[in-house]
């Protein structure tokens, strides 16, 4: 086990690799399709997920993939995009240790995006890089305010502004919920500490999943540096899960490529 200083200190790659998940069924979709093969004006969301990652710089990407997992596979064909494979879904956290193989000697930065949420601009995910290594942080959180915070994991800070930890709406108290400030569910994390944190997630919480957002708190715990990173407009970081957020999510990117 790494001291607090090393985690940082141990980099010896500049860039950043890439986790992107999407294993999930997405039920409320009320489709046979997975939810990252929906379309969001003619393509699969996690096409444009991976297409800002590639936008933003990074050097390798790691999808981790659940249901229907051949179906994505082939959507890639020879595409230079790597696979790990979830086969029991037991929560975000449990999907990043699949990848753990993949990243074996790798000693760089790991930005975590999610396969639904297809509308992430690459200017957001470099700038996120950006600030975590000019804040020589070990995690870094993407956060924003939506107009209704009701159904997200609340972020809670110190009077600092320091991340102390986020809080599933499930597990959160009255006061936690009353937090606006909400976790995007997109992180930027040392590679050494993340597969560290989640080899040490526990699943006691009311969805019994290992939680990837108790890498936060742990990190804390250590003495680890955590920041935030505000990304202003919710709209861009809004994750698909019902057919009506799909079609929104269509209006939205062809609004944005008609500006």
């Amino acid at each position: 086990m790494m001291n607090v200083g090393s985690y940082e200190d141990a980099r010896t790659e500049e860039g950043f690799w890439t986790i992107i998940l999407a294993a999930g069924k997405g039920k409320r979709m009320k489709s046979d399709l997975a939810k990252v093969l929906h379309p969001v004006c003619g393509v699969p969301m996690l096409i444009h997920s991976v297409a800002a990652a590639r936008a933003a710089g990074t050097k390798k990407i790691v999808v981790v993939i659940g249901h229907q997992a051949e179906r994505i596979r082939r959507l890639f064909g020879k595409d230079e995009v790597v696979f790990a494979e979830q086969h029991d879904l037991l929560g975000t956290g449990h999907a990043v240790q699949q990848t753990r193989e993949v990243f074996t000697g790798y000693t760089g930065t790991v930005v975590i995006l999610c396969g639904d949420v297809p509308l992430i601009r690459p200017e957001t995910i470099r700038s996120l890089y950006d600030r975590h290594r000019s804040e020589r942080a070990v995690v870094t959180v993407l956060t924003t305010i939506p107009a209704e915070p009701a159904g997200y994991g609340r972020v809670v800070k110190a009077k600092d502004g320091g991340v102390l930890r986020i809080v599933e709406e499930k597990d959160a108290t009255p006061e936690e919920k009353r937090i606006r400030e909400i976790n995007t569910g997109i992180y930027c994390v040392e590679s050494r500490f993340l597969f560290e944190a989640v080899g040490s997630l526990s699943n006691r919480n009311a969805q019994a999943e290992y939680y990837l957002t108790d890498i936060v708190e742990f990190a804390f715990k250590k003495g680890c540096r955590v920041i935030s990173v505000l990304v202003p407009d919710s709209e861009e970081v809004m994750g698909i899960n019902t057919s009506m957020e799909l079609e929104n999510a269509c209006h939205l990117m062809e609004a944005r490529g008609r500006r």
